[in-house]
């Protein structure tokens, strides 16, 4: 048995030996040194990759609401599936990098006619063998396993920090679809008031229309804002039931329906003012940035396998064991029994299969260096984009404060300019429309502006530090 174990101990140090696969190296990105929008006020707190996204929220309801999405939202479940099929596949791919040691066990019976026996008479002869086998492990001397190991590997770990993307995805999602089923709720309110208001407006002048101080055309009037404003409710009762249904959606349960009111208006929130950073930071704070940097590993280590298959392959086929003629001398010492078995193949001619793999493999790489550039492109606009409709959003959330104010003042005018007999009701009834749809608008910007600070959240990588991390070899869990 010693000269079989020598033989595997030298394939060991030789498998392994070499790589073929190019150098691994990200392409440069293009990224500007700044952000345009970057706040100058902002307050020293730590990058958005480092706040946790319970530390960034801090509504109790927005958090439960997290937590279960977490637990329940089929996207997830998908993606944490898809990272265990991955392991496992790497799993797979890893096992060919060592010998198959299996106990073998055969028994064979033939006869050799008169012509073909040494002694000139036919002669039938058994042979049992019993111990342990390696078939045909292939000697990685040209790298082709190890690449195909390093391949595998980078799948996994993209996988996995595709995992976590969806994570961060999922939790800025649900923060937005409770934003907008708030918003919902809250010009519902406003719309319901107003219509409320509008409704005694219609009983005043019915009655003034009954004892005559009032016109039918001002009857007329009235009816009309009271029309327009159960229109405008029925309109936000669908838009509030279509934001209930996608955060139930986003969850994984029906939660929209046991939601109760806003204890305040969307005007009270606030959410921390996050720095923009270096737009070179996004490299190591965005998950999918990370995902396509390893899938162009993985890329250059197809390469590295497809390079190898021009070269010879070396395989072995090794047995150690007991063989005799008899079932009974495979249990006695002097059956012991052994065989070693290299091959070489060194392919010739095969119809340019390994060319055209080893340029699908080059063409695949390029690919995967346009995808790692496009991704680092679109992580800037959307970090871009974010502050500007953060730094935007304000300046006319303040001027839309403004014009509400004046519109209040308005309609407060325009009544008593009617009620002394100064205007028509043409006048009021134009300054409650402008009224109307001031609030209206005040609350969408309301809106708009937190779900830029959480798009802002999402896009600078927000919470990425406090997830789990990369782990190819056990289960990961969101």
């Amino acid at each position: 048995m010693r000269l079989p174990t020598a033989a595997l101990a030298a394939a060991a140090l030789l498998a392994g030996c070499a790589s073929l696969a190019p150098p691994d190296q990200p392409p440069a990105s293009p990224l500007p040194a700044q952000y345009a929008d970057t706040a100058a006020d902002a307050p020293a707190t730590p990058p958005a990759f480092a706040i946790a996204w319970q530390d960034y929220f801090s509504d109790p309801t927005l958090r439960q609401l997290i937590g279960h999405a977490l637990t329940h939202n089929h996207d997830l479940r998908l993606a944490v599936l898809r990272l265990q099929e991955a392991q496992a596949l790497y799993g797979v791919q890893r096992s060919a990098s060592l010998p198959t040691l299996a106990l073998s066990a055969e028994a064979t019976r033939g006869r050799t006619p008169a012509d073909l026996s040494l002694t000139g008479r036919p002669v039938t002869a058994s042979q049992w063998r019993a111990g342990l086998a390696i078939s045909s492990w292939e000697i990685d001397f040209w790298g082709r396993v190890a690449s195909l190991n390093e391949a595998a590997l980078q799948t996994t770990l993209a996988t996995d920090e595709a995992r976590r993307t969806t994570t961060l995805a999922l939790v800025a999602g649900v923060a937005d679809a409770y934003l907008g089923l708030r918003e919902a709720d809250e010009r519902l309110r406003l719309a319901q008031d107003s219509a409320a208001s509008q409704r005694e407006s219609l009983r005043i002048f019915g009655r003034r229309f009954e004892v005559g101080a009032a016109s039918r055309l001002e009857l007329t009037q009235v009816q009309t804002l009271v029309t327009q404003a159960d229109a405008l409710v029925a309109e936000l009762l669908l838009q509030q039931a279509q934001q209930g249904h996608a955060l139930d959606l986003l969850v994984g349960q029906p939660v929209a329906a046991t939601l109760a009111p806003l204890p305040e208006p969307l005007a009270a929130w606030r959410l921390p003012v996050l720095p923009a950073g270096l737009p070179s930071a996004l490299l190591l704070a965005r998950p999918d940035l990370a995902a396509a940097e390893h899938r162009l590993r993985a890329a250059h280590a197809q390469v590295g396998a497809a390079r190898a298959a021009f070269f010879p392959t070396i395989q072995l086929t090794a047995f150690g064991g007991s063989a005799s003629d008899e079932l009974e001398g495979l249990f006695r010492g002097a059956g012991r029994s052994w065989s070693f078995a290299p091959r070489l193949v060194l392919p010739l001619f095969d119809g340019g299969r390994n060319q055209a793999n080893l340029d699908l493999a080059q063409v695949r790489t390029q690919q995967a260096v346009v995808q790692y550039e496009q991704a680092v492109q679109v992580a800037f606009r959307e970090v871009a984009d974010a502050l500007a409709a953060r730094r935007w959003l304000a300046e006319q959330l303040q001027v839309q404060q403004q014009a509400l104010a004046v519109q209040q003042e308005r309609a407060r005018l325009s009544r008593l300019s009617h009620d002394h007999g100064a205007t028509s009701f043409l006048e009021v009834l134009d300054a409650e429309r402008s009224l109307i749809a001031a609030s209206q608008q005040l609350t969408q910007t309301q809106r708009a502006l937190l779900s830029s600070q959480v798009a802002l959240y999402r896009a600078l990588g927000g919470g990425s530090a406090t997830l789990p991390a990369p782990s190819p070899s056990s289960s990961a869990q969101p």
